[in-house]
């Protein structure tokens, strides 16, 4: 019998604009968080940006704790979302202002 994974995103409410701002510090974060904002059910083997697994785990554990990230399981591809709505009720303007054109 298969395990299944089950990924726990935190709540809207429990958001925390550090955890927000330190997911976004990092140029690898941010260059993923701009992908996912330009298309949507990407999987985690389109977001590897040349790095090893381990690394992009690290960076996708850290989004998702941050909530940035929201990942839906489908057998055993990861959709990964970013958590645009609920970013924006609970800090409006963030992300608009980090998504701007460079």
């Amino acid at each position: 019998m298969s395990k299944v994974k089950i990924v726990t995103h935190p709540q809207v409410q429990d958001l925390e604009l550090t955890k927000v701002l330190h997911a976004l510090s990092d140029p690898v974060r941010l260059e993923l968080v701009r992908m996912l904002a330009a298309q949507r059910d990407l999987p985690c083997s389109a977001l590897c940006l040349g790095r090893p697994k381990s690394s992009m785990s690290h960076h996708f554990k850290t989004m998702i704790n941050a909530g940035l990230l929201r990942v839906d399981v489908a057998g055993n591809v990861h959709l990964n979302n970013l958590r645009l709505d609920d970013l924006e009720s609970r800090f409006p303007g963030l992300m608009a202002a980090v998504l701007e054109p460079r």
